[in-house]
């Protein structure tokens, strides 16, 4: 399947170019390109949920003296042909010196158009290709590695509110993540969640305890009421998952 391509104008009335990434066609790879200053979303990971589109701002500098067009990022598993689907939109070439440009380029994935399979949570990739007016093109690998990961989302209830001092306040929670291939967010079993407090009238949260997600994703602790203050839980992520961290639940201490 080739390249479907539309043009479109940008900020400042430079072209664009949005493209659903397909394979390099016969006869890439030829050479004479250079591809430098290759940045994907900042170094951070791409975090996507369900229904919103996530737009990634990208950079790279390209050398060549061939005439081309479309030049781009993009990320791929195994060899480049297999790349993860999403939509493009580059700047027009600023000029660095003879056969030297630099492109601002977002990547734009969109889970509510596109199918997406939770097998595409991890590692990718990153290359940059061009294709040459006239044919051909050039495709290289930048030794770089982004990480696509599923969003995660929290909730936090603390009670009873208000509490008298030294009694039992009991916290629950729940930990969900996207899943891509139901666009639903569904209970993230057996996560390992921190639980944090932040007295009132202090700047930062304190790690009290850490308790695992039970089969429902379910979060349940008990802590002994010594101060007023905020309690929320904290989720790190992983390779495949995004961090969260829940609201703040108030509990006033008597």
């Amino acid at each position: 399947m080739g390249k479907k391509v539309r043009r479109a104008v940008v900020a400042g009335g430079a072209a664009a170019v949005f493209t659903a990434v397909a394979a390099v066609p016969a006869g890439a790879a030829e050479g004479g390109v250079s591809f430098t200053r290759v940045q994907v979303n900042g170094g951070k990971p791409i975090v996507i949920g369900v229904s919103k589109e996530v737009a990634v701002p990208t950079s790279f500098r390209m050398a060549t003296t061939h005439k081309w067009k479309w030049p781009a990022v993009f990320l791929y598993r195994g060899s480049t042909g297999n790349k993860l689907w999403h939509a493009i939109e580059t700047s027009d070439c600023d000029k660095v010196s003879s056969g030297v440009c630099d492109f601002d380029e977002t990547m734009f994935f969109d889970p509510s158009v596109w199918d997406m399979r939770n097998s595409e949570a991890g590692a990718w990739k990153v290359a940059a290709e061009v294709y040459f007016q006239g044919g051909g093109g050039d495709t290289d690998d930048e030794g770089l590695t982004a990480y696509v990961k599923r969003n995660s989302r929290l909730t936090v209830n603390a009670s009873p509110e208000p509490v008298s001092k030294g009694k039992t306040i009991t916290v629950t929670g729940k930990v969900t993540r996207a899943n891509w291939e139901t666009r639903k967010y569904v209970s993230y079993e057996g996560r390992l969640v921190s639980l944090q407090f932040k007295p009132t009238g202090t700047a930062s949260y304190t790690t009290v305890k850490k308790v695992y997600a039970n089969g429902s994703g379910n979060l349940k602790t008990t802590v002994k009421a010594s101060k007023t203050g905020t309690w929320r839980w904290v989720y790190y992520g992983n390779t495949t998952t995004g961090p969260s961290t829940s609201a703040g639940d108030n509990v006033v201490v008597r």
